[in-house]
């Protein structure tokens, strides 16, 4: 599993020109699902994006999670996280999970976060997404 994870003042998906979801301030989480992962990481990846304290304090100080402070998450599928770019121009993904495992794997982090008290918004699995996002900070940490 690889997540992307950015800070942002808001963010917006759309599918053909017809948005999807959106959130204000919050995250968006680029979620790739890698052949052979295991839905047991799932609870420690809900527990990281959840609890990672990126945004900042009265004081300047990056130390509130996006759960302290009731902030939302985009949640994108993105398969090409799980690129291979080690020979060729090309990259291949056939490190990628096969799509209906990796759309359960997903859509159960996506419940995971949930459970939590965060409000997840999310992509359409497999489609042509368009996003639009504004960057605060920019901050963006891989998992």
């Amino acid at each position: 599993m690889k997540a992307v994870i950015q800070r942002v003042n808001s963010a917006t998906l759309s599918v053909n020109d017809t948005l999807v979801s959106q959130i204000g301030k919050g995250l968006c989480v680029y979620f790739g699902v890698e052949k052979g992962d295991d839905q047991s990481l799932l609870d420690y990846y809900a527990k990281k994006i959840s609890q990672m304290r990126i945004f900042e304090d009265e004081n300047g100080k990056m130390n509130l999670s996006c759960l302290d402070l009731g902030y939302e998450i985009l949640l994108i599928s993105q398969f090409t996280l799980c690129a291979n770019c080690s020979r060729g121009n090309r990259p291949d993904f056939f490190g990628a999970e096969e799509p209906s495992r990796a759309k359960f794997l997903y859509e159960l982090l996506g419940k995971k976060l949930e459970e939590k008290g965060i409000k997840v918004s999310y992509g359409v699995f497999g489609a042509d997404m368009r996003i639009e996002q504004v960057n605060c900070g920019p901050v963006t940490i891989i998992l």
